[in-house]
């Protein structure tokens, strides 16, 4: 066809067709996008008011944070939680009633679960970090997690001092009564993980001559710490904390001292405003309320003056 055929075929009343016709789609592209936006925001609270349940994952051994009780019930302090914002999303969606429905997760697919929609929100609290929010999105956070220093019961007052948060000495230095102390100390820290590397650096930094072993994983760090073969262990607070046993639990301390700040929280579905609004709003209700206090120290040991600070600093504002 040569060009001036091609010229023909535009004609006024062609050309303003195809400028209708090409808005029009664009219109529709347009309202497609922002209806897809809208339901994507909406469609964890529509699923759970049409089904009348809600989806609660949790890990089964996740002590004091979620496992499940003699009485075959899950429980902890993540559950507590959780059942607290069950509560509020009937009360929100105006359910007669509503189911909460645990969905048993493992370490290796918690996010993959929420991801894929089997999972409306992660009870078992994770760490907030980049790698996690490429996948997920998270509550406010219920636990000030990040790595600690344990110590058996029975670890020397001088060791607890040099490595404490409020050390009676000055900092831990070369030549300073602390590093006296920590000369010859062995420190473990599982192999491979960001903690030994911080160990690492740090003991080159202030020059303290303490011995660095590494550990196959978690377990072992706190079999070595009660069989006495280290002196301490440094992990993450959370990890420790669901790793103790009723049996293990007296036997360590965990020092204020954070050496890390890694705040856990809840994981829910990116893309869904609406739902985690309503999430964490329930969380700060809950963290304002009287029963907060007696959760916490219940499953996770005192509520201080720090530990209401963190919470209050981690609320929306009411």
């Amino acid at each position: 066809m040569n060009t001036a055929k091609l010229a023909g075929l535009f004609t006024p009343r062609t050309s303003a067709l195809l400028i209708l016709r090409t808005a029009t789609v664009s219109l529709a592209v347009a309202l497609g996008i922002v209806c897809s936006a809208q339901a994507a925001s909406a469609q964890t609270l529509d699923r759970i008011k049409e089904s009348g349940r809600i989806r609660m994952g949790y890990m089964a051994d996740a002590r004091p944070f979620t496992f499940i009780n003699d009485d075959n019930v899950v429980d902890g302090y993540a559950a507590a939680l959780c059942n607290q914002i069950a509560a509020r999303v009937k009360t929100h969606l105006r359910l007669e009633s509503l189911t909460v429905e645990w969905t048993p997760v493992t370490l290796a697919n918690r996010l993959q679960k929420v991801e894929q929609g089997d999972v409306d929100l992660l009870c078992t609290p994770s760490a907030i970090n980049a790698d996690h929010r490429r996948s997920v999105s998270y509550s406010v956070p219920i636990f000030a997690a990040g790595n600690r220093i344990v110590l058996r019961a029975d670890a020397p007052a001088a060791l607890r001092n040099a490595l404490s948060d409020h050390p009676v000495s000055r900092p831990v230095w070369r030549g300073s009564p602390a590093a006296k102390v920590l000369q010859g100390t062995s420190i473990a820290s599982v192999a491979g993980t960001t903690t030994e590397k911080w160990l690492r650096d740090r003991r080159t930094a202030l020059q303290v001559d303490a011995k660095l072993v590494t550990v196959p994983d978690l377990r072992a760090g706190l079999q070595q710490l009660l069989d006495g073969k280290v002196d301490a262990f440094v992990a993450d607070r959370t990890a420790v904390l669901g790793a103790l046993d009723n049996s293990s639990r007296d036997k360590v301390l965990i020092l204020d001292r954070m050496l890390t700040h890694e705040p856990a929280a809840m994981a829910m579905a990116r893309s869904d405003e609406d739902f985690r609004l309503l999430v964490d709003n329930s969380l700060s209700q809950v963290y304002a309320s009287d029963l907060f206090p007696q959760l916490y120290q219940r499953w996770l040991g005192t509520y201080d003056a720090d530990v209401h600070t963190f919470f209050v600093w981690n609320s929306l504002m009411q």
